[in-house]
């Protein structure tokens, strides 16, 4: 594989609709690309995108959401298959928070993969629970 290159989104070089789709797709993350408008919609009010691309293909993205003062929020980070295994999702969750180190609340949900949970307790995410305090609350649409 050739080198990957990590490089935050402005508003106007967001990856297209068929990149983001096909990314999604590769994780199966289908719930997101049922409605693919919507997703590109919080693509683009999002406070940071980053994606990881190896040529021009789009092999990774992880994106904050929230205030940038006070919260902030790693709503998504995918790397297609692949591309795993090789860094790209540290190096993307990094400079997703890149500008946000002063921010106090570093927030994210996932699911209870094992991997995942080992994943981001090496980017120094913690569990509530596990040594920290507080309650984690969601409540998702169907």
């Amino acid at each position: 594989m050739n080198a990957v290159t990590i490089a935050a989104c402005t508003e106007t070089d967001l990856p297209s609709a068929t990149e983001v789709e096909t990314l999604y797709a590769s994780v199966g993350w289908s719930a997101y690309t049922r409605d693919l408008d919507a997703l590109m919609s919080g693509l683009r009010g999002s406070l940071r995108v980053v994606v990881a691309r190896v040529d021009r293909s789009l092999v990774g993205l992880a994106r904050v959401i929230g205030d940038g003062a006070t919260i902030c929020y790693l709503q998504d980070v995918l790397v297609s298959p692949d591309a795993r295994r090789l860094g790209v999702g540290g190096r993307l969750v990094r400079e997703a928070f890149a500008p946000f180190s002063a921010v106090r609340q570093h927030v994210l949900i996932t699911d209870e993969e094992r991997e995942q949970k080992a994943f981001y307790e090496s980017l120094g995410f913690a569990q509530l629970g596990d040594g920290v305090p507080g309650r984690a609350f969601v409540r998702f649409a169907n």
